[in-house]
């Protein structure tokens, strides 16, 4: 008959037997588990790897249609915008290379650029809406009549900034005089809301508000602002174009907003790679078209309905 002694002996040696086999088991499922980790980790690193490799062959090849794009593009524009006038509207995000990029191609094609204001961080605030409507309305040229349906404020200055800004679309005549031009210029600027220097702005055919990468906290306030402003702007001249960078095409960015309206979208065009040589030739192409009543949404940001004028996606 086993005795207790014996009987506990006989469970302490199974407990020792089952603690000694779980304790080779883990090693050899631990070498087996670091084994396949450490091959999962070689086979990653190798597609990162394979990964950068095709970003530098793509960057590359982006570098490369730059350089094309740019040994081409006077011949591209060449009397595009022959004895035609431009005027240049910048928001506070938007990059000098473009402006200089853009300002270069009209050149290019013939054009004239005569003046170039700066919006500032106070006129796209909305938090600055109310002073800003009270400047404007402080300052409308004689026999100039604002439309009825610019009530916020990039509407309203747009369509104040165009009719001294823009000559006439048809005419091809100043809307305001001089002196008028003078004064809403200045009480903008005594405002905070505009920059620009003295005796260097004069009235123009086309319009190009150029803005950034569109990337707000406000809730797309300023996206909004920037838009609406444009598309005020569009209604006062022969035509006008906005040209931003592929973020402004996204989320509330000034190019997404407009593209998303269809009433602004119908007359303003829109470019959403003005930070490549395509988009800047795209600028001086989209200008001519809207010389001749016609507008499109150009780049290959969302809702783009063409690379440049006259070359369909897809």
């Amino acid at each position: 008959m086993i005795s207790l002694r014996q009987h506990a002996i006989s469970i302490a040696a199974i407990f020792l037997a089952l603690a000694v086999g779980v304790v080779l088991g883990s090693g050899t499922l631990s070498d087996s588990l670091l084994s396949g980790m450490r091959d999962d980790k070689t086979q990653l690193q190798n597609q990162i790897n394979d990964l950068h490799d095709q970003k530098n062959q793509l960057t590359e090849q982006l570098a490369a249609g730059d350089g094309f794009d740019s040994a081409v593009a006077g011949r591209v524009v060449r009397d595009a915008l022959a004895q035609r006038t431009v005027v240049i509207v910048t928001t506070p995000d938007a990059d000098p290379g473009d402006l200089d990029g853009i300002t270069r191609l009209i050149g290019a094609a013939g054009g004239t650029v005569t003046g170039r204001v700066a919006l500032t961080e106070s006129f796209v605030d909305a938090a600055n809406g109310d002073q800003l409507r009270t400047t404007v309305t402080n300052v409308i040229p004689a026999g100039i009549q604002l439309r009825t349906g610019a009530v916020d404020q990039g509407s309203l200055a747009g369509d104040l900034l165009g009719s001294v800004l823009l000559l006439n679309g048809q005419t091809a005549q100043p809307q305001s005089t001089p002196e008028e031009l003078a004064l809403a210029l200045e009480a903008l600027r005594a405002g905070g809301f505009v920059a620009y220097d003295n005796g260097t702005v004069k009235p123009a055919q086309l319009a190009v508000v150029l803005t950034g990468d569109g990337q707000t906290g406000d809730g797309g306030n300023r996206g909004s602002i920037v838009a609406r402003f444009a598309g005020a702007l569009d209604g006062r001249g022969a035509g006008t174009v906005l040209v931003g960078r592929p973020d402004s095409a996204q989320g509330n960015g000034p190019i997404a907003v407009v593209r998303s309206d269809t009433a602004l979208s119908a007359g303003l065009s829109t470019i959403d790679d003005v930070d490549r040589e395509s988009g800047r030739i795209t600028t001086v192409l989209a200008l001519q078209e809207q010389l001749g009543g016609g507008a499109g949404r150009y780049g290959s940001g969302p809702n783009a309905t063409a690379i440049t004028v006259g070359a369909p996606i897809g």
